[in-house]
């Protein structure tokens, strides 16, 4: 088959590049659901991504033999690829006009124009489409000058299918991950006010339910959660997505103020109440007058103010500092705290009538480690918003990805975001390995999968364990180069899948 045919005959036809295992792989979404299995630390958290959705994705293979076309074809579609073929530049090109292709798997050695030449064309027409490369003459530096040129990744020839379907798995959890927050971010286009809120877990949708009604009402609302999970965030969503978001919001951090500041700050102050006051200011109340005044850190506010708030939120009036008359103020309080108030409550450090007021209507954000299962997609909100202000777009392996999956986020979004501000900071390429991450996150690898002694044998490790570890060790050294860890092992490539098979790391 040469020139741009469609691949429309999914029949597996005998093909030397092809095991028969492989010929015979079961084109269901079980093709679709191993990449989302990898990219979701083996759970299965993103079930509803199917078959039919890989399937919208093209894949176009360019190379002038048939028997790589045919075996690059049947390892794609085996994933659930649509692909085209074609065995020239000229044909690539044509595919190119007429079709929406998202990756190109291209030789270097063509005849006419050459790999290179290619590869730029496609990125000039398509500067969107991955292209991963092929050279069949073992020239590593012609892979690397591609990769500079922008090509994904690279495989050298003769390679292992397996090798190629592990390329291919990732590069479809890249597009898939990219698509989440393409789609992510067309929906929070159409909710005013949610567009800083990512996820799509069942946990956040609860929450965006509870968000929806708390907009539309007038009363207090008390937002629980631990410290990064974003409290400030749902507070704005609720204020900007209600009738009155052409209305001030006024954020106030309770537990930073200096205690005897805290009441001028909030109540305002006449001329004269205190030294240094040469003229009146209003205070944040009343700046917030028709709108919104957010108390973060409530159970940090000191007792005695803790009255004075509760009465200005029934009489709806502020006395100023210094001041005799009262002002009238209309303003609804979103107030929020990582403390347990009602055990503050009982220990006499926060006021029951207080308590009661601010918690007319009440919700909690989960933390990060109960929503595991948005970490790609804000992974790849942070990745994008940094490459809108650096310049340089960026992509993260599939073990840094697993690792931090498992790791348990006491510091929640937050830490999140500064992991991956300091892991593109530090990484020399464009993907984030495992080495780019906070020790922290690399050690919680050795302690949630310590080395298992056998009972009995203490001090002893079993000659199949100090293999294991050290192949593992040094694909992760080498930021995943397989080929390049066989050859630094002395063993051969074959026995190294072999063995990852055996260790679960290839399924």
């Amino acid at each position: 088959m040469s020139g741009s045919e469609t691949d429309t005959n999914r029949n597996h036809h005998h093909n030397p590049l092809v095991s028969p295992h492989t010929a015979q792989r079961d084109l269901s979404p079980v093709g679709t659901e191993v990449v989302v299995g990898r990219m979701m630390a083996a759970k299965s958290m993103l079930a509803a991504i199917d078959k039919a959705e890989a399937n919208l994705l093209n894949l176009l293979i360019v190379d002038d033999e048939r028997v790589i076309r045919d075996g690059c074809r049947d390892v794609a579609a085996s994933i659930g690829f649509t692909t085209f073929l074609a065995d020239n530049a000229e044909h690539a090109f044509r595919v190119l006009d007429a079709h929406s292709v998202d990756v190109v798997l291209l030789d270097l050695r063509l005849p006419g124009l050459n790999g290179l030449e290619v590869l730029r064309e496609v990125k000039r027409r398509r500067p969107e489409t991955i292209v991963i490369v092929m050279t069949g003459f073992a020239s590593v530096q012609s892979a690397v000058q591609a990769m500079k040129h922008g090509a994904y990744d690279y495989v050298t020839k003769p390679f292992n299918l397996e090798e190629l379907r592990l390329i291919l798995d990732r590069v479809l959890g890249h597009l898939q991950l990219t698509n989440e927050n393409r789609i992510l971010r067309e929906q929070v286009k159409s909710k005013e006010g949610f567009g800083s809120i990512i996820g799509r877990s069942p946990e956040m949708e609860k929450l965006y339910r509870i968000i929806s009604k708390a907009a539309h009402s007038t009363h207090p609302v008390l937002i629980l959660g631990e410290s990064g999970t974003g409290k400030e965030l749902v507070a704005r969503s609720i204020h900007y997505s209600g009738p009155f978001r052409d209305k001030p919001f006024i954020a106030v951090d309770c537990g930073s103020l200096v205690p005897s500041l805290i009441e001028s700050e909030l109540f305002g102050y006449v001329k004269g109440a205190f030294t240094g006051a040469n003229k009146s200011k209003d205070g944040l109340l009343t700046v917030a007058d028709g709108g919104t005044i957010f108390l973060d850190e409530i159970g940090e506010l000191p007792v005695d103010l803790q009255a004075k708030l509760l009465r200005a939120l029934q009489e709806k009036e502020i006395r100023p500092v210094g001041g005799t008359k009262p002002v009238p103020v209309d303003v609804r309080v979103l107030a929020a705290t990582n403390r347990d108030l009602e055990t503050a409550v009982q220990q006499g450090t926060f006021r029951r009538d207080l308590y009661f007021r601010l918690n007319v209507l009440s919700l909690r954000i989960p933390s990060l480690r109960q929503r595991k299962q948005d970490i790609p997609l804000l992974v790849g909100h942070f990745l994008e918003r940094l490459a809108r202000s650096t310049g340089v777009q960026r992509n993260i392996s599939d073990e840094a990805l697993k690792l931090m999956l498992n790791y348990d986020w006491p510091g929640n979004v937050r830490e999140l975001e500064n992991c991956i501000e300091r892991a593109c900071a530090l990484s020399s390429g464009t993907t984030i390995h495992t080495g780019d991450l906070p020790t922290p996150i690399q050690n919680w690898k050795e302690q949630s999968n310590p080395t298992q002694v056998p009972c009995g044998a203490r001090g002893i490790v079993p000659i199949s364990e100090i293999e294991k570890q050290a192949i593992l060790s040094a694909i992760d050294q080498l930021h995943g180069d397989k080929l390049e860890a066989a050859r630094l092992l002395g063993i051969g490539k074959t026995t190294l899948y072999r063995k990852l098979k055996e260790y679960g790391t290839i399924q």
